[in-house]
């Protein structure tokens, strides 16, 4: 199978932050225990307001740290905010509209579910990555398609555009998708509600994809 050059993880946050406060300090603690390419700020529903709150909260650390920072959903908003990019869905803003509103410097990623089609469509449009899933079941969102890690195989052999595999991923189960080629593990509830804490999630995540990439 064709492994990816390296595989990253992505994280993305909980839908809710009560207390952004507290959540910042876990999300450093996360960002020093190991390799962390990017943060996905998705809280839903949210108002405008409670959005940029959360980005002004979040952002400092992340960018600190070289994590490059993704809003879910709102082109305007991440570029008000000064986020690094925009993560659209099939219902949001197009990849197009995205990238005129963010500019061409920005990072503009497309959810693709189990749809190859989707897919070279998104990278046609301009994507710097798409996102199949969900590749197990999870709490975190409402889902639909279950996509085969093959489909991160074939997008490894036919495509220059990096793959995020998402959905119900963590250390226990992640092997699967790091050895099909998945780029980047978007996860969310693995690290954030991991038994251990946010930096032991990360850790254990390191542990299981170099495993995963030696087998």
């Amino acid at each position: 199978m064709p492994l990816a050059p390296d595989c990253r993880l992505y994280l993305i946050t909980p839908p809710s932050i009560p207390d952004l406060g507290g959540f910042a300090a876990q999300l450093q603690a996360a960002l020093g225990a190991g390799d962390v390419a990017a943060l996905q700020i998705r809280i839903k529903p949210a108002s405008d307001d409670e959005v940029l709150r959360t980005v002004d909260a979040l952002a400092p650390a992340a960018q600190a740290a070289g994590v490059a920072v993704i809003l879910n959903d709102r082109p305007d908003l991440a570029r008000q905010s000064g986020c690094d990019g925009v993560h659209v869905g099939q219902t949001d803003a197009s990849v197009a509209d995205a990238r005129r509103v963010m500019g061409r410097d920005a990072m503009i990623g497309a959810t693709c579910h189990d749809s190859r089609h989707l897919a070279m469509e998104a990278a046609e449009a301009g994507a710097d990555y798409v996102a199949f899933g969900a590749f197990f079941p999870t709490g975190t969102k409402d889902t639909l398609h279950r996509p085969d890690p093959e489909i991160l195989s074939i997008w490894q052999e036919t495509m220059f555009a990096p793959c995020v595999a998402i959905g119900g991923i963590t250390p226990e189960n992640c092997a699967a998708l790091v050895q099909a080629g998945a780029d980047f593990l978007a996860v969310s509830a693995g690290v954030w509600a991991h038994p251990e804490g946010p930096a032991a999630a990360v850790r254990d995540f390191g542990r299981a994809i170099a495993q995963a990439r030696q087998s």
